[in-house]
């Protein structure tokens, strides 16, 4: 792990925050820098059913929790670090970045939890990353940035060359009100926003493996053998 991982997971552990309601997330943000370039948002607020509703943020893997892996990519990539949890926030804080849940406690997906970080940071870019995805690419933010600056589209979204990556994905500030409408109209799923939002597509196929993400126990074993075999 690299030395800004290190410190990133050390800052604040030991301590056990109270459960944060809304007016507590703004509270925490304050003192976060308002020109920040990329913010990414690690999306650990689902229920992982097929997990057995276990929080795969925090579930070991080759001896770290999952959310260890991620950031350990996503880190160098990045100008700061948002955690969106629903459960289990007091351990996510423990991890040292903001963690931020969902406005609603509804279980909506991904998209309520990139909306409801955009709402309250500060950062001209945010990059979505799943928390069970331990191989993200490193160059992720780098190739979606590259293809979305300067263009009028609102958001970018990986696609691993079988298929598109719909969390692997780069918001401009700038999507956040229609982000918003979508939501407010009943809508959840990723992959429609990318589509009726005409998101960039950013071809990805020579790391296909990178997308590799943790569903279900098989996975994870398969997943816990390949990088003991780096």
């Amino acid at each position: 792990m690299d030395e800004d991982v290190k410190a990133g997971v050390g800052v604040g552990r030991g301590t056990a925050l109270a459960r944060r309601q809304l007016t507590q997330q703004t509270t925490q943000l304050d003192n976060m820098p308002t020109d920040l370039d990329i913010t990414a948002i690690i999306l650990a607020g689902g229920q992982a059913t097929r997990m057995g509703g276990e929080d795969k943020g925090l579930i070991l893997l080759d001896g770290r929790p999952m959310l260890e892996h991620v950031l350990e990519r996503i880190r160098p990539q990045v100008d700061q670090i948002i955690i969106n949890a629903n459960r289990n926030q007091e351990t996510y804080d423990d991890f040292g970045w903001p963690v931020i849940s969902d406005n609603d406690r509804d279980y909506r997906g991904p998209l309520s939890g990139i909306a409801a970080v955009m709402q309250l940071a500060a950062s001209r870019y945010f990059v979505s990353v799943p928390c069970d995805a331990p191989l993200l690419p490193r160059d992720l933010t780098g190739r979606l940035h590259d293809a979305l600056e300067g263009t009028s589209a609102v958001s970018a979204v990986a696609d691993s060359g079988e298929s598109i990556q719909p969390v692997f994905a780069l918001f401009k500030k700038s999507a956040e009100p229609a982000l918003k409408h979508f939501i407010q109209a009943g809508e959840s799923k990723v992959r429609l926003w990318h589509r009726q939002n005409s998101s960039i597509v950013v071809d990805f196929s020579d790391t296909p493996e990178a997308f590799l993400n943790i569903n279900t126990p098989k996975q994870l074993h398969a997943i816990e053998a390949r990088l003991r075999n780096r």
